[in-house]
């Protein structure tokens, strides 16, 4: 299977909707879509919604810390929202919770963001 990268922005904030899987094979993907935004924006805030996305391994969690350290530099927050049991397990069992906030769906997290 493959990942399904969609990318809305909203004043300050990159939402990035992932469906599929996020693995050594895609992150690089999500990487590139994502740092290529970043570098040509003034985003501050990352909303990740995750309802659809299946699978996840390091790589993953990598590009993700990638793209939270982008965030904190500019003194911004990421949520992660919309995750799915399998999905939380793998950011529970990496110790991601600790950086990163959870929100229940995106509009509570654009909400918090305050630009929902």
């Amino acid at each position: 299977m493959s990942l399904r990268v969609a990318m809305e922005t909203r004043q300050d904030v990159l939402v990035i909707r992932l469906q599929g899987e996020l693995d050594h094979h895609t992150a690089e993907e999500l990487r590139k879509k994502a740092d290529d935004l970043l570098r040509t924006s003034t985003i501050r805030h990352i909303v990740l919604s995750l309802a659809d996305l299946t699978f996840m391994d390091s790589s993953g969690i990598g590009v993700i810390l990638g793209r939270y350290k982008q965030i904190s530099a500019r003194s911004g927050e990421m949520y992660v929202c919309s995750i799915n049991p399998t999905i939380y397990r793998i950011f529970e069992m990496s110790g991601l919770f600790k950086v990163i906030k959870i929100r229940e769906n995106e509009e509570d997290a654009l909400h918090v963001l305050g630009v929902a």
